[in-house]
């Protein structure tokens, strides 16, 4: 079994990561492939960031050359699963549904420590989208950038901190919400004395169970095949690319 796990942004060394942990919880015989976007925002925190970055997503994943038995999408309240199930024959298992649905098995309700506090309307629209928002009592913010997850000790402090929070709101299962945050799941388990789910490694697991029990996404309705058109992924090559403006970097050609 070939599962592929797309980062969510242009950061190599998270991409390594989140393979790591997909390794790690990977079964015998499956073999994990990781990708990164050739372009696109080198963090995903926010709208803009998040829509850019599920159309790179879906730009790498048009192009695949190699057959994956299915897909794991790493990024945490990111956009671009429901255009991934129409484009690909395979099983896309997104991180935040699939941290949900296994945090569902365990209590009653759950909590998510993210990131900075911008993307917390995010993952509770796509908890709501994926339909387990009932069951969240809490998304709580470290205040931590996604490039400052390296910082292990400050990390763990922080979600620690968040972890806290939740469980005073009423989670009694904590969920990690980003994928740089995977290698904290045992530590702050530990630390908080509630199961802790890791989002990439509960996608590889559904993965492999999918793929074992012969199913796949429904083509009826939602999720039916693109309709064949003519798109345009990028503009032609007689037509400048727009200079940056204010807030942006220079864009890709």
């Amino acid at each position: 079994m070939r599962i592929l796990v797309t980062n969510c942004n242009t950061t190599v060394a998270m991409t390594e990561e989140s393979c790591a942990r997909a390794r790690a919880a990977a079964g015998p015989g499956t073999e994990i492939v990781g990708l990164t976007p050739r372009w696109g925002p080198e963090s995903a925190e926010g709208w803009v960031d998040s829509f850019l970055s599920a159309a790179a997503v879906l730009d790498l994943l048009r192009d695949l050359d190699e057959p994956f038995d299915a897909v794991v999408m790493a990024g945490f309240g990111e956009h671009g699963r429901e255009g991934a199930r129409e484009l690909l024959g395979v099983p896309v298992v997104d991180i935040t549904e699939a941290a949900a649905h296994l945090a569902c098995l365990l209590g009653r309700r759950y909590g998510v420590v993210t990131t900075l506090e911008r993307s917390c309307g995010q993952i509770e629209d796509s908890l709501l989208t994926a339909g387990v928002a009932q069951h969240c009592a809490a998304v709580v913010a470290t205040g931590l950038g996604v490039l400052e997850l390296a910082d292990e000790p400050r990390v763990l402090a922080a979600v620690t901190a968040a972890g806290a929070r939740a469980r005073q709101a009423g989670a009694e299962v904590l969920v990690l919400g980003c994928a740089g945050m995977t290698r904290l799941m045992q530590t702050a388990a530990a630390e908080l004395g509630m199961p802790v789910v890791d989002g990439v490694a509960a996608a590889v697991k559904l993965a492999e169970s999918l793929v074992g029990l012969g199913l796949t996404t429904s083509r009826v309705g939602s999720y039916a095949t693109p309709l064949s058109k003519r798109r345009s992924w990028s503009p032609p090559p007689d037509e400048p690319a727009a200079g940056p403006r204010a807030g942006e970097g220079r864009r890709p050609r």
